[in-house]
């Protein structure tokens, strides 16, 4: 029989790594759960949608425009393209997860995160051949999710408590930017990723007039546009081998 997840040293592992860039995770929580009662949620609501979605980037996308009245469709489609980055997580994940059970996939599913994911890759670039391996890598897994999870929540119901009675400008709003902007550096690790995010920023930025925070979308068009056109273009040496 195979020894709990929890007791395995890979799963202590995941948590000390996971536990370096909690507290980045705690402000953008905190600032969460704050703004989702100060929109108008109810309580309930903004705790139901943190255990639901459990996706900070789609819930602080969605806030503003449940607050702001706007329609469905546009609400839908700002957090289906927020969140497809996730869709691209998942097919790497694949080789590492198809070898368990159905529920055990989507569990992994749901409580992997953009940190969890880049963690979890660094640590093992390849998958298992081997039981023990494999072992080992659902452990880190498990490991780095439960510490993600617990550093997004609790500071969300947090903030949702206190959303009342601490004001915005005390400066959580901020606090949030450095911590998704610490979270940014750490990922933008090749020059398409830095590419991807400068343009990112420097659409939102020009498209910033436009109504209902369409300016997201545009963003994440134009990142995804200069990355497909960047991949495409092969390297100066092999178009100079192939001229």
């Amino acid at each position: 029989m195979n020894t709990p997840l929890y007791k395995h040293p890979e799963f202590r592992r995941g948590l000390r790594d996971m536990a370096s860039v909690g507290p980045g995770l705690a402000a953008w929580g905190l600032m969460t759960g704050v703004a989702m009662v100060k929109s108008g949620l109810s309580v309930v609501e903004a705790l139901l949608m943190t255990l639901l979605v459990f996706a900070g980037s789609s819930q602080l996308a969605a806030v503003p425009l449940l607050a702001a009245g706007a329609p469905m469709w546009v609400i839908v489609a700002t957090s289906f393209c927020v969140n497809l980055r996730f869709i691209v997580f998942s097919a790497h994940l694949r080789a590492y997860l198809m070898h368990q059970p159905l529920w055990r996939r989507l569990v992994s599913g749901y409580f992997t995160a953009d940190l969890s994911y880049v963690l979890f890759t660094k640590r093992y670039p390849h998958p298992a051949s081997d039981a023990p391996t494999q072992r080992a890598q659902e452990a880190y897994l498990a490991g780095n999710a439960t510490m993600s999870w617990w550093a997004w929540v609790a500071p969300s119901v947090l903030g949702m408590a206190l959303a009342h009675s601490v004001p915005l400008s005390w400066g959580l709003g901020f606090a949030a930017i450095l911590a998704l902007l610490g979270i940014l550096c750490s990922l933008a690790t090749t020059r398409l990723r830095a590419v991807s995010a400068g343009v990112a920023g420097a659409a939102a930025v020009a498209a910033f007039a436009l109504p209902l925070k369409l300016n997201i979308l545009v963003a994440i068009a134009a990142a995804v546009a200069a990355c497909l056109l960047l991949e495409k273009s092969p390297p100066n040496d092999e178009a100079s081998k192939q001229a």
